[in-house]
Formats: structure tokens, C-alpha cells, sequence
């Protein structure tokens, strides 16, 4: 029997809920309810890239406010929204909430997408309708001495916790066989062994270059923007699909939107 939430007014590891557009992958421009959990295996750091951007999800996780009813709630204040995007942090670590989503957008005809970097299998009584898979390469360790945005400096154990879950194949392919559809969402920093491993990771796991959408390295609007014209001219030589990360262009490192 696959765990599920009991009680809807207790809180759950979730720090975001709110109404957007995706700014991502193969669904991008629709409109969305975004809904943010808490916790992560990893710790990922770019370097001139910068840190995850949401870092206070992973690198210094704040602890969850939201309650499945104030979920409920905010469907209920947007009917005209038909979409679910489940991000973090890592999604999948957090199984009982996944799948009782599931059974929420199954109930109210809602397509559900979860970003995940594949470190944990999730099982759910109804399939996911579009995995968005994210692993992180070699470019994503941090570096020893690096200062986080909460002013931590990484130690040696900082980095072995990233990299104990960093990539994990086996769970990636039971996920891309049990839910519905998948797109494979890699962050390029603009190098070429980044790309060497982007591609090997797709030609392992036999993912066609249609499902393939190339993310820029970046955590702020300008960082980003530097970063646009290269990936332009990479895919068009390699033949993935480009996706900007529009809700940084947009808002640049605001919080929930």
C-alpha cells in the first residue's frame, strides 16, 4: 500500500505554493500552480553560474509552512488552472505527498509535472503525467572553500553529501518506465566536457534528442542572459530543443513567483 497524507491540516515539508507560468521545458507558457518542497540530497554549485537557485531549499533548507488544505485552497481560488508543477529541492523525497497529489490531479483533471534530478524511485497510484529529469553532472559539485549564500564555507563533507546521491541511474529508468511521459531537462554551463556528459547520459538512458531540453547555467537574470547566445548556437549545432528559465529573466531572484 502506497503512503499518502492522512491529515490535510498538518504541515507538510512544502515552503511555496503559488500561481505562475512555466518557464520551463516542454510545457513552457502554461499556466501553473507551482508547489515548492523542502529538502534535497544535493548541494549544487556552478561557480560563475552561482548556486541552485533555490538554494534555501537544498543548500540551507527552511523548514515547511504549507498544509495540503491550503493546496486545496488555492486550486479552489484558481479553477481556471488545469496544470500542477511539483519542484524543490527533490520532490521524490517526500513519496506520501507525491502520491496524494496524484489522486488530487487525477480527482480535478489536472496535468502534473515534477521536476526531479532522479536520486529517489517514486511510486504513485496514478502516474505522473511528465517527469522532468535534471541530473547533475560534474559541473554541479561545489568547491571546496566556497562560500554559500547563507556564508557557510564548504568543507570536505559538504561536497561528499552532494555527491553521495548525484546521480543516479537505476532510479531514473524505473521512473521513465512507470509514469506517463518524461522530457530530459540538463543545466549546460557553456563547456564542453558539460556537454560531453550531457550527451553520454543521453545516449545511457536511450533518450531521443527530441526529448532533450537544454537549460543555461544561472541563478540570476544576468548570469543567465550571458549564457543565452551560447546555448543557441550549441543546439541548433547538436539538434536538442533550447528552454530559458524565464521566471529568472522575469523576476530575477525573487522568492514565489
Amino acid at each position: 500500500m502506497r503512503k499518502r497524507i492522512e491529515d490535510y491540516n498538518k504541515i507538510l515539508p512544502v515552503l511555496e505554493v503559488y500561481r505562475c507560468v512555466q518557464s520551463e521545458g516542454s510545457r513552457f507558457g502554461r499556466p501553473t500552480i507551482a508547489i515548492r518542497t523542502t529538502g534535497c540530497t544535493h548541494r549544487c554549485y556552478f561557480g560563475e553560474g552561482g548556486w541552485c537557485d533555490s538554494w534555501y531549499t537544498s543548500i540551507h533548507p527552511e523548514k515547511g509552512i504549507f498544509t495540503f488544505n491550503d493546496i486545496v485552497k488555492i486550486y479552489d481560488e484558481n479553477p481556471q488552472v488545469k496544470e500542477m508543477m511539483l519542484t524543490g529541492g527533490s520532490p521524490t523525497m517526500h513519496p506520501a505527498l507525491v502520491n496524494e497529489l496524484t489522486h488530487f490531479a487525477h480527482e480535478r483533471d489536472i496535468i502534473i509535472t515534477i521536476e526531479t534530478e532522479g536520486s529517489h524511485f517514486v511510486e504513485t497510484d496514478y502516474p505522473i503525467n511528465l517527469l522532468s529529469i535534471s541530473p547533475k553532472f560534474s559541473n554541479s559539485v561545489p568547491v571546496l572553500n566556497a562560500v554559500t549564500p547563507a556564508g557557510k564555507v564548504v568543507d570536505q563533507r559538504f561536497i561528499d553529501t552532494h555527491n553521495r546521491k548525484r546521480m543516479n541511474t537505476e532510479s531514473i529508468k524505473q521512473m521513465i518506465e512507470f509514469h506517463s511521459d518524461y522530457h530530459y531537462k540538463p543545466v549546460w554551463d557553456g563547456t564542453q566536457k558539460n556537454l560531453e556528459e550531457i550527451e553520454t547520459y543521453r545516449v545511457e538512458l536511450g533518450i531521443p534528442k527530441e526529448k532533450t531540453y537544454i537549460m543555461p547555467a544561472g541563478d540570476t537574470r544576468e548570469t543567465l542572459i550571458k549564457m543565452y547566445s551560447l546555448v543557441f548556437e550549441m543546439v541548433a549545432e547538436h539538434g536538442y530543443n533550447m528552454t530559458g528559465r524565464d521566471h529568472i529573466i522575469a523576476y530575477n531572484t525573487e522568492r514565489g513567483v
